[in-house]
């Protein structure tokens, strides 16, 4: 190996760096708090309506697409700050875009949690 070439870390230390950032960015960042809120709520009421397996894989997929991407877009909005702090075109650009796919799955998310909860909470009310 020559000193060029860059060592890997071992796998348990790159296992630490990913869980840092989840819950660096969960601490700080007010909309991973947000959904991550959601997601709590969301499993508590999946017990009480005791929702399917089914609906329990839909809204585990859910929860893995919303989180997963705003930690990307915190990542992106983290580089772009990195890079300049200057309001440029560009920068506002990828900002908007990594806000916007959060924002999208968002929507869907709760559409889909609408469909599979509003029945069974109807049913349990009334």
């Amino acid at each position: 190996m020559d000193n060029k070439t860059p060592r890997k870390n071992k796998l348990y230390k790159s296992f630490g760096y990913a869980f840092e950032g989840i819950f660096n960015t969960i601490f700080y960042e007010r909309n991973m708090q947000i959904h991550s809120l959601v997601t709590v709520l969301v499993v508590i009421f999946g017990i009480i309506l005791k929702i399917s397996m089914i609906e329990w894989f839909i809204c585990m997929l859910l929860f893995a697409i919303v989180l997963s991407l705003e930690l990307v877009n915190t990542a992106i909005e983290a580089v772009v700050d990195l890079v300049t702090e200057e309001k440029k075109p560009l920068a506002k650009k990828a900002k908007d875009a990594a806000a916007g796919a959060v924002l999208i799955s968002a929507i869907f998310a709760a559409i889909m949690g609408g469909i599979i909860f509003f029945p069974k909470l109807w049913a349990f009310l009334f």
